[in-house]
């Protein structure tokens, strides 16, 4: 059988990958695709990329419905993700629980790993957090980007020495190994974003897509979801 298609945040990735095997023990079906910042997942389904079942922010579900690009009634929210703070497994938590104590660590630290600041939700909204606390420019040399949160924190995994602090959102830090989440970000710079699935109107498989999704939101992976960091 021919695998289906999926175009993704990277948010979801962990819980995909968690039920590849219950997926193609049921349908038989391998899933391939894409695991990125939302706004390169849109991008690559404007192109023309194949794509049976999307996951991205429920604002750009909703846009993409209105376009014809979803199908009409298939989409399903999987949860909330929140963003937060993350250090190198075994490394002492800063404080990062007021604007003024996130601010300090920011500081000290010697690199800031965090996804596209340009195109992935997280990294646009930590960027803002930066420039909100007035240490955009005193951190310049000492900012790493990386497509998605995934490789962002994977990279701060792999970075030699201490002093290492990475912020995306908490299924992207939960998911990696070798870093640890810290905290939520401040109550002042919360963000917390609903990751929906849906069909798209040009899936040459739906009803093995239909069937994706439901296993992603059913009540048999609540916990997986809760364990990633889904709410």
């Amino acid at each position: 059988m021919s695998s289906l298609h999926i175009l993704s945040g990277g948010a979801a990735q962990g819980l995909v990958q968690q039920l590849r095997g219950s997926f193609y023990n049921e349908t038989g079906r391998a899933i391939e695709g894409s695991f990125g910042a939302v706004g390169a997942m849109r991008d690559k389904l404007l192109a023309g990329e194949p794509c049976d079942v999307l996951i991205l922010t429920q604002p750009l579900i909703d846009e993409l419905t209105v376009a014809g690009r979803v199908a009409p009634g298939s989409a399903r929210a999987l949860g909330r993700v929140r963003t937060g703070v993350a250090v190198k497994t075994g490394e002492a938590a800063p404080r990062v629980d007021t604007p003024g104590a996130l601010k300090a660590a920011l500081l000290a630290a010697r690199g800031l790993y965090f996804p596209d600041p340009h195109k992935a939700t997280a990294g646009i909204h930590f960027m803002n957090v930066l420039k909100r606390l007035g240490v955009e420019q005193q951190l310049a040399s000492v900012l790493r980007t990386y497509p998605n949160g995934a490789t962002a924190m994977k990279a701060m995994a792999e970075a030699e020495g201490p002093g290492l602090i990475g912020c995306t959102q908490v299924t992207e830090i939960r998911y990696t190994p070798g870093v640890q989440l810290v905290a939520m970000l401040p109550k002042e710079f919360e963000l917390a974003t609903v990751y929906t699935a849906a069909v798209t109107s040009k899936a040459e498989q739906p009803q093995a897509a239909r069937m994706l999704i439901d296993l992603l939101a059913s009540p048999t992976a609540a916990e997986l979801r809760r364990a990633g960091g889904f709410e």
